[in-house]
């Protein structure tokens, strides 16, 4: 059986990233596809991988533009030759999931959420700076994308959501039905320290709609200590209105992500996420989160015993959920427990018995032996 494995594009590090290297790496002899694939921007374990492109990769200055490039990704995604596979696994938050597979394959959708730029396009846009001339074309360019969306929507057999929030959002655009199966945590990357600094951290790539401006403008005001770990367009608009409490280290690598959150107080995650992996893979090391009560986080934190919640995002009720946080007592142990039930082994188990379940003529004994060889290869064990 021939197996692709196709993600939307590698332009960036994010948690569809890590959720696709651990997809391709549970798929024993699967051929790797994706529309752009920068390999400065790939996972580690994918950066030697043999990778077929569309001809988007030769575009100019692809790295500075991906994101402007968007009208064309349909273009490119239907480019891709498929037609030779038995089971095609697309990972996708945009457009993959359009990609046309040999009538007879099977083929399965990881689906991150349905676009969030073409489907909640005002509260997206309200928080990205863009010029008066793209707003003014703009929006004819994301009905036609819409249009479009929903019909590559019909091509997947299968879809999977990483959590009931995009499960009911795949349901609300679609009108399709997803298997919920949340994504896998490197619970092994993180350890709980016996140290704790007086800091909290932000673990993100630095969007604007991810409103990190809260958490930067709360602890500014309360004069707690932040470290800002990532990178992005909201820099330095960030640093504009950041204070002498607050630190940005940028891109680090998974040794000093370990370190500093393993000592923080707390993450603070003042966004509305798919799911977001980040608080898991804090509460990996023990520590809690503060996060805006939406989105994936109701799923993944237990209020007052893995973290606790905000309802407003404004600074000032970020603001008095750090105060209320800071009486509480939290224990690491604990915490560490929640998250080794999201842990690598727990999502290839299930996204292996899922395949199994309709139809998908996997070798369940060869996608063990690969997976633990990719992991024996990763982590040295």
């Amino acid at each position: 059986m021939r197996i692709a494995m196709v993600h939307d594009y590698f332009t960036q590090m994010g948690g569809a990233e890590k959720v696709a290297e651990e997809l391709y790496n549970m798929l024993p002899e699967a051929d790797l596809f994706a529309t752009v694939a920068l390999r400065g921007k790939m996972p580690l374990s994918l950066q030697d991988v043999p990778i077929t492109t569309s001809w988007m990769q030769k575009l100019p200055k692809m790295s500075q533009y991906y994101r402007l490039y968007f009208p064309l990704y349909p273009f490119a995604v239907t480019s891709l030759d498929l037609s030779e596979y038995d089971l095609v696994v697309s990972s996708s938050s945009g457009y993959v999931k359009g990609v046309r597979a040999n009538p007879n394959a099977i083929h399965v959708c990881y689906c991150h959420t349905p676009m969030r730029w073409v489907w909640s396009f005002d509260s997206y846009s309200a928080r990205e700076s863009f010029g008066k001339g793209a707003l003014a074309l703009l929006p004819a360019l994301i009905r036609g994308l819409r249009t479009w969306d929903e019909g590559a929507a019909r091509q997947p057999d299968h879809f999977v959501a990483n959590s009931k929030t995009v499960a009911a959002r795949i349901q609300r655009a679609y009108g399709r039905t997803a298997e919920v199966i949340p994504p896998p945590i490197e619970v092994q990357r993180f350890h709980v320290s016996d140290q704790q600094n007086d800091y909290y951290v932000v673990l993100s790539r630095l969007q604007f709609y991810k409103r990190i401006d809260l958490a930067v403008d709360a602890c500014t005001k309360l004069g707690r200590k932040l470290v800002v770990i990532g990178s992005g367009p909201a820099m330095e608009a960030l640093k504009a209105i950041a204070g002498p409490t607050i630190s940005f280290v940028g891109r680090v690598s998974d040794e000093e992500v370990e370190h500093y959150v393993s000592r923080s107080r707390a993450l603070i995650f003042p966004g509305e996420e798919d799911f977001g992996m980040a608080p898991l893979e804090v509460a990996a090391a023990g520590r809690p989160t503060i996060a805006y009560r939406a989105g994936g986080a109701i799923e993944t934190i237990i209020d007052g015993e893995t973290g606790s919640f905000f309802d407003h995002q404004s600074t000032e009720d970020l603001m008095d959920a750090i105060l209320r946080f800071e009486r509480q007592h939290w224990y690491p142990l604990v915490i560490r427990k929640h998250a080794e039930g999201f842990r690598t082994e727990v999502f290839k188990e299930r996204f292996t018995a899922f395949l199994r379940r309709i139809g998908a003529p996997i070798d369940q004994h060869n996608t063990h032996s690969h997976s633990l060889a990719v992991m024996q290869k990763k982590y040295g064990t």
